[in-house]
């Protein structure tokens, strides 16, 4: 019996081994695939503030809750187990769906680039939101919002997935489970930051002294300018990811020549300025590839008919 014992307490003990061992593979790979996401997570952080503005300053963070839940949900519950699914069984159609959902952002980010150079056409737009039923915006906001997020999230999912191809489903689902969780929470947590800045200056101001008080003010003064510079990004930033993940697709399907002409072109600019050549290459290569989402966005616009005579007509 106590051999028996011995022998069991040896199987406990190799298992507990292998599961430490599987958890730290586990959150070396999960700090590892949120590293190659952080571009995407930026975009994230700059697109999601839009979405509040505008809107009841006590609502802000309830909506910012509601969109994080969505955000989890099209994580967890949706992507997790279709891109594993996919990985295992199809992982040709990876990139096809991802290609389709970056023609998507790009044409968003068309729309709100119409919307910022035809201040009519923003003019009617507002005036139909405000006469809406509260309640009925924020619901909209929050559904527009999380379409978008369902777009990031896939970018991300997918993007970790590719990491951790060569590990097993169970490795995989906890990374992904992992990183999606651990991303959702900073984006949102430095979203809800970012929106309540100017509350956050104003107690600073009330009840602060000295440069804090003063630190409260430049907070309440710059708050609005920060939000409107987001609303800028984040329209830059769905025609920079919408373009990158066309561009990396289409060299996925072996047609190369888009992604060596901007590559060609930001090196050429490196070599012109000198200066922190990793930044200006990266700079460049992002214009580029926004460039190439503007292009999509507006042959979608076309396609569909958005600014087409009818809807002029009905104007």
């Amino acid at each position: 019996m106590a051999t028996g014992l011995i022998a069991l307490l040896d199987d406990v003990a190799a298992i507990a081994k292998l599961a430490a061992s599987s958890l730290d593979d586990v959150a070396a790979q999960t700090a590892k695939a949120s590293v190659k996401a952080a571009g995407v997570v930026i975009d994230d952080t700059a697109v999601t503030p839009t979405y509040v503005v505008g809107l009841s300053p006590s609502r802000e963070l309830p909506i910012i809750g509601r969109i994080a839940l969505g955000s989890l949900r099209n994580k967890l519950v949706f992507l997790l187990p279709i891109c594993l699914l996919l990985g295992y069984f199809a992982p040709w159609l990876i990139t096809p769906l991802l290609m389709i959902g970056g023609a998507y952002l790009c044409f968003e980010g068309v729309e709100k680039l119409h919307e910022a150079i035809s201040p009519h056409a923003a003019h009617d737009d507002s005036v139909g939101e405000t006469a809406k039923d509260p309640k009925q915006l924020e619901d909209q906001k929050v559904s527009g919002a999380i379409r978008t997020d369902v777009i990031l999230s896939a970018e991300i999912i997918a993007l970790t997935l590719a990491g951790v191809s060569a590990s097993n489903l169970v490795t995989q689902a906890a990374v992904l489970a992992a990183v999606g969780i651990l991303i959702t929470v900073v984006v949102y947590g430095v979203v809800a930051l970012i929106v309540k800045a100017d509350d956050i200056g104003l107690h600073l101001a009330e009840t602060g002294s000295g440069p804090t008080r003063s630190f409260g003010r430049g907070l309440v003064k710059g708050t609005p300018v920060l939000l409107q510079a987001l609303t800028v990004i984040g329209t830059a930033a769905m025609l920079w990811v919408g373009g990158s993940i066309i561009i990396h697709g289409l060299a996925e399907f072996g047609l190369h020549g888009p992604e060596h002409f901007i590559e060609h072109v930001a090196t050429v600019v490196q070599q012109a300025v000198g200066a922190i050549p990793a930044v200006v290459g990266w700079i460049a290569t992002s214009f580029l590839q926004a460039v190439l989402g503007i292009a999509v966005g507006a042959l979608i616009v076309l396609a569909l008919g958005i600014f087409g005579p009818k809807k002029a007509h009905a104007k």
